[in-house]
């Protein structure tokens, strides 16, 4: 649901693009609603403006202005791009301010770990920087950024805080605050045809202490993915994983569980570690041309770096550090998006990757894959 408006000033032309998102993967499950103490599926409404000016100073200089608006969250996006010959890389000036709930670290699992509640952390931050796109040789593209971040935890009443509701510091500085200049570099791979596609990107970041306090740290992440169609249907493998060595607060954890991760377990209800690894498997066969049915099993594990993380959040909240999640159902095509109703199973391992006891039966859960993707 939305609304576009385009403007003309002189020679330039400016968009006013107004979207509404209503994100049901987390907040429409059948459980949910016999539970009054949960939140309301209204608490995850978010409303998007984004204005685009192509010709800001008369010389095709760009600027974007994108801002994301929910009840609990907000992201305001500043871009600032000057052109420059194709051959050179492409630089662009990147401001950002953002406030959203830490739930994948300090939220607390509930409702057989597939929900995820508040833990009472919100993180606000401030970025600001240059963006560098290299030119695209084949297949390959590269970017690399260079930011100051400014991170600042506060509490449900929007109050700078340092420690957490167990009195353990949610800062890696133990103020109030976290500095750092973050020197990163993102490589991604992309290959399609009629019948398959192959993805795969490594990210590097390399904290620079400029100063006595910031945070040194060095933190990579990789994905691939593959994609075969297999007679009528479509079958999807992906690996995601992840390392962070140096100075580490524990809102930089690797949050696994969700929708993005594990399904089945709410947001970081698998684990929080230094750490991480997931696998996702995907097989999707059409049934009619509205229907389509789903398989699906995931899995991902913090490799026993839950305990390395300051405060060990992963333990106080008591998550089993691996899980497994296995589901079916049908994907319903409309208009307004895709919607998926599938039974979801849901296996807790231990670390020491013995089988625990089962965390949860088979549940009811309705996803929503929305067409508006949030820019970050």
């Amino acid at each position: 649901m939305g609304a576009q408006k385009s403007v003309h000033a002189g020679k330039a032309k400016i968009d006013f693009n107004v979207d509404f998102t209503h994100r049901l993967c987390a907040a429409m499950m059948v459980h949910s609603f016999r539970n009054s103490g949960t939140s309301s599926p209204l608490s995850l409404i978010v409303g998007s403006l984004c204005v685009k000016h192509p010709n800001l100073f008369g010389k095709s200089e760009k600027l974007d202005l994108l801002w994301d608006k929910g009840l609990s969250d907000s992201n305001i996006l500043i871009a600032y791009r000057k052109p420059r010959p194709e051959w050179l890389a492409q630089h662009s000036f990147v401001f950002q301010h953002s406030i959203s709930p830490e739930v994948g670290i300090h939220g607390v699992p509930v409702d057989n770990f597939s929900k995820t509640g508040s833990g009472g952390v919100n993180l606000c931050r401030f970025s600001a920087g240059l963006d560098l796109d290299e030119p695209g040789t084949s297949n390959w593209t590269t970017k690399t950024s260079i930011k100051f971040e400014h991170v600042r935890p506060v509490n449900d009443d929007g109050r700078s805080i340092s420690r957490d509701l167990h009195g353990y510091s949610v800062t890696s500085s133990g103020n109030f605050h976290d500095n750092m200049v973050v020197l990163k570099q993102e490589s991604r791979f992309a290959k399609a045809n009629d019948h398959s596609f192959t993805r795969f990107s490594l990210q590097i970041e390399q904290g620079i202490p400029l100063m006595s306090k910031w945070l040194i740290f060095n933190r990579f992440k990789f994905a691939a993915s593959k994609g075969v169609k297999v007679g009528p249907g479509f079958l999807l493998a992906s690996v995601t994983g992840g390392s962070i060595v140096g100075d580490i607060a524990p809102y930089q954890a690797f949050a696994i569980g969700g929708v993005g991760s594990v399904r089945g377990y709410g947001e970081g209800a698998v684990g929080s570690g230094r750490s991480c690894l997931v696998a996702n498997t995907q097989l999707t066969f059409p049934m009619n041309l509205m229907l389509d049915g789903v398989l699906f099993c995931d899995c991902g594990t913090d490799l026993g770096s839950g305990r390395y993380v300051p405060g060990n959040p992963g333990l106080r909240h008591g998550k089993p550090g691996a899980g497994v999640g296995v589901g079916y159902g049908v994907r319903l095509k409309f208009p307004m998006g895709h919607f998926q109703i599938v039974s979801l199973h849901q296996q807790s391992i231990k670390k020491n990757l013995k089988a625990q006891k089962n965390k949860g039966a088979s549940v009811f859960r309705i996803e929503d894959l929305p067409i508006h993707r949030r820019r970050r």
